[in-house]
């Protein structure tokens, strides 16, 4: 038997924690909420401040966040047409996490990197060691 308990798993299919993790497991998501954290971006000061992606890539990414209520899109009545994107209440909540999430990065990144080389220097065929 079993000593496994689901009852409080939150990683469960149709559990909204993972909906969350999801969500922001994308690989744009954290960094477009991010961008935003500071206040309302164009389309195009976002493409500047995040570093390679595409334009469409962004728009897909900003659909997305908005469809779960974390990005609210303005247009305005304006020639030429001006269009910005912020966070909603609800996608500020995610800010400190972020905030947490690169922190941890920042102390972590070198010994994720060592274990990477590490790995790769074991899984490397025996010619390619000598």
């Amino acid at each position: 038997m079993d000593d496994f308990d689901t009852s409080n798993d939150v990683f469960l299919a149709d559990c909204p924690a993972r909906l969350a993790v999801e969500i922001i497991a994308d690989k744009w998501a954290v960094v477009v909420l991010y961008a935003l954290s500071q206040g309302p971006r164009r389309h195009g000061v976002l493409i500047d401040l995040i570093g390679g992606i595409s334009k469409k890539v962004l728009t897909e990414t900003v659909r997305r966040l908005a469809r779960h209520g974390l990005v609210e899109r303005h247009a305005f009545r304006e020639v030429p047409r001006r269009v910005e994107y912020e966070l909603t209440e609800l996608g500020q909540t995610l800010i400190e996490p972020i905030r947490v999430l690169t922190r941890w990065s920042e102390d972590n990144g070198a010994a994720i990197l060592a274990a990477q080389e590490e790995s790769d220097a074991r899984s490397a065929p025996a010619e390619a060691r000598a």
